[in-house]
């Protein structure tokens, strides 16, 4: 049977294969459509039983068979899969149009909302119908005719872009490979490094050797490789070509994503207007906590202000000490994350390399996990082999409660495989919390990272910057676990809007800077030794290390993406040009070109979205500080004040508006002093 279609409480995994894809999407359509049918003629007055439960029931069988494909797309993917999976997406383009744009079930949510149960609803059931209206009308319901048949191409079109967009900085990435054999080549490089280079070296070249100390040693363009070899890299003509190939992937030949920008943003700037918005960014706004484009811009100012003086200072700091050091003159783009590094060494006294034996992904995990025992009263535990996983490296997590009841569960895929897995870190959704006439299903996550694997009998060994990754991505797995709402398009991270959604996993970042916390897991793998404790203080008064070029790096993403969506005929280098102006503390290089592999903002949610990721970041610190003033070495208060985060933050979920949320946990608004001051930037602010 094919697995896709087979009623079991999670994927089948192993077993799905590219060949199952069109059968379970075609199968899968004919019912959806044929339950929409059902919805849209039942002749019963519109209620909540009548119309939302059956939606549930409807939009849970449309996850079920996509979302498996879907998520294997981005952690297996090989060319017949890609195929299947594009050749589904206008179906499921259409699909989700159908739902989304039927008058008929229009009429009946807007009956609901003016009808007389409307009042016995609660607050999630209300704000779930709210967001079905404004989603409705987002999906061009009111268009008919011409109008509706242009903006249903628009969509069709824009998801085939967005595919076609992240496929090329794919293969652009995967398309560059730099062998080095000559010693010198891999000076400044630590082991560690050297290792995962001759490793790839050797994956790539089957049935070559490579040897850790003399090489070949292959560069590639996957993230921990570019990171590291421009951190540690003497040679800055390889630098140089790293930095150039990777600023311009996807920018020329087959994978040229130019024409696909332009596209993607001439389409977007025509459905705004199609659905009565003067620009794009009007409508990516109206389903965020932030109420309009100024209020973004007010934000990404008072933080660019907050930030510039300190920017332009560590540059030269940075520069000084590159020149003490026999590097001529001023510094280049490919230079500045080489000597930063030296620097963040020389004033911290501690590399990465030597941090890394303490962080056996292992221990991170008992310690993250204990941490959130102390704070949230839940208990984590491995149950591997109780699920089917897409590859043998993937584990599986339960999740139980004070009373020891079983309310969530979690995949773990935290290895890098370039060959066929998408770069960076995220958390998806399996199943979302559901309580229904026929019960409760718990929600499940999985949480997807690239760390180094174990090599022989090494341990996975992450470095701190990734135990931030694996704490950031394991709050977003919470807050879709700990939820108490039982309607799962307002449980847990659905329905939660862009800009608040960084918010708990921002907040777990901020826990790899508390002592009890860090030292619990922070010890080395062959001895077991802990952490010293005056490292710790290095990594937290590091912390705020080059803090104004981050933060104006981040600001500078986020005005670029607001200006592209706020003008009807965006001049893409002129923008960037401007923003670079204002943001920029090195000019960028003519050749520059990062917005072509920008994957966010063309492949991904974060259309005129970008800032959320600053928007959550006061959020975040914000509630932090809720926990620093109940005392952090307070183990009643941090459980106090805990309780309180998981019932409203974590709790709610989507089910009220994320200034509410906010406002209940806090008893305000939120306010960027906190981020300010933990990032080191409050004097200037």
């Amino acid at each position: 049977m094919n697995p896709l279609l087979c009623d079991a409480a999670l994927p089948k995994y192993d077993e799905i294969r590219p060949e199952h894809v069109a059968e379970a999407v075609e199968k899968m359509a004919g019912s959806v459509e044929k339950q929409l049918a059902s919805i849209e003629t039942d002749t019963r007055p519109a209620s909540w039983g009548t119309v939302i439960e059956e939606l549930n029931t409807l939009e849970d069988w449309f996850d079920r068979v996509w979302s498996p494909v879907s998520h294997l797309n981005a952690v297996r993917n090989e060319p017949a899969l890609r195929d299947a999976y594009q050749a589904a997406q206008p179906k499921i383009v259409s699909l989700g149009l159908k739902i989304g744009q039927s008058a008929a079930l229009y009429a009946k949510l807007l009956s609901i909302q003016n009808g007389p149960e409307w009042q016995k609803l609660d607050a999630g059931q209300k704000r779930s119908v709210e967001k079905r209206i404004l989603s409705a009308k987002l999906s061009g319901i009111a268009l008919a005719g011409a109008e509706k048949e242009r903006f249903n191409k628009i969509s069709e079109e824009l998801s085939q872009l967005a595919t076609r967009f992240m496929n090329n900085v794919l293969d652009a990435t995967k398309g560059f490979k730099l062998t080095l054999t000559a010693k010198e080549d891999a000076e400044g490089l630590t082991e560690s490094i050297k290792e995962m280079l001759a490793h790839s070296y050797a994956r790539h070249n089957p049935p070559a050797k490579a040897d850790p100390e003399n090489g070949p040693w292959l560069l590639t363009l996957d993230a921990p490789v570019y990171v590291a070899f421009m951190q540690f890299g003497k040679s800055g003509a390889l630098r140089e070509k790293l930095y150039r190939a990777f600023m311009t992937r996807a920018s020329s030949g087959e994978n040229n994503n130019t024409p696909l920008m332009e596209g993607i943003l001439k389409l977007r700037q025509e459905e705004a207007g199609l659905l009565g918005y003067a620009t794009y960014s009007e409508v990516s706004l109206a389903t965020k906590m932030a109420g309009s484009a100024g209020e973004v811009g007010s934000l990404l100012e008072e933080l660019r202000l907050a930030a510039l003086d300190p920017a332009k200072e560590e540059l030269k700091e940075i520069t000084a000490l590159a020149n003490s050091q026999g590097h001529p003159g001023a510094l280049n783009h490919w230079d500045i994350g080489y000597w930063a590094k030296r620097m963040e060494e020389q004033k911290f006294g501690y590399t990465d390399e030597e941090l890394r034996p303490y962080f056996s992904l292992e221990k991170v995990l008992n310690g993250m996990f204990s941490l959130v025992s102390k704070i949230f009263g839940v208990k984590v535990e491995a149950a591997d082999g109780e699920a089917r996983v897409w590859n043998p490296d993937v584990r599986f997590f339960k999740v139980f409660d004070a009373s020891k009841k079983h309310i969530a569960s979690f995949f773990l895929d935290a290895y890098s495989r370039p060959e066929n897995k998408r770069g960076g870190a995220w958390m998806n959704t399996v199943v979302g919390r559901r309580v229904s006439s026929i019960g409760e299903r718990i929600p499940v996550a999985t949480l997807t990272c690239n760390f180094t694997p174990p090599v022989g009998e090494k341990p996975s060994l992450i470095s701190f910057g990734e135990v931030n990754t694996m704490f950031h991505e394991f709050g977003h797995g919470l807050q879709h676990m700990l939820t108490n709402i039982g309607y799962p398009d307002v449980s847990g991270i659905s329905g939660v809007e862009w800009d608040a959604v960084e918010l708990p996993s921002q907040f777990m970042e901020n826990w790899c800077y508390h002592k009890e916390t860090l030292l619990g897991m922070a010890k080395h793998y062959k001895t077991g030794e802990t952490l010293p404790a005056e490292t710790f203080e290095k990594i937290k008064a590091s912390r705020s290390f080059r803090a104004g070029m981050i933060m104006l790096r981040q600001v500078g993403l986020g005005l670029t993406d607001m200006a592209l969506h706020s003008v009807k005929d965006p001049d893409i280098k002129a923008i960037q040009k401007e923003v670079a102006a204002k943001t920029a503390v090195i000019p960028p290089l003519e050749e520059d070109r990062y917005l072509c592999s920008f994957t966010h903002i063309f492949a991904g949610g974060y259309a005129a979205g970008y800032y959320s990721y600053k928007w959550a970041e006061v959020l975040s610190a914000d509630a932090f500080e809720a926990f620093e003033e109940a005392g952090l070495g307070d183990p009643e208060a941090l459980s106090q004040t805990g309780a309180r985060f998981r019932e409203t933050v974590l709790g709610l979920g989507g089910s009220v508006h994320p200034a509410e949320v906010f406002k209940a946990f806090r008893g305000r608004a939120p306010s960027a002093k906190a981020l300010l001051r933990h990032s080191g930037l409050a004097k200037s602010a």
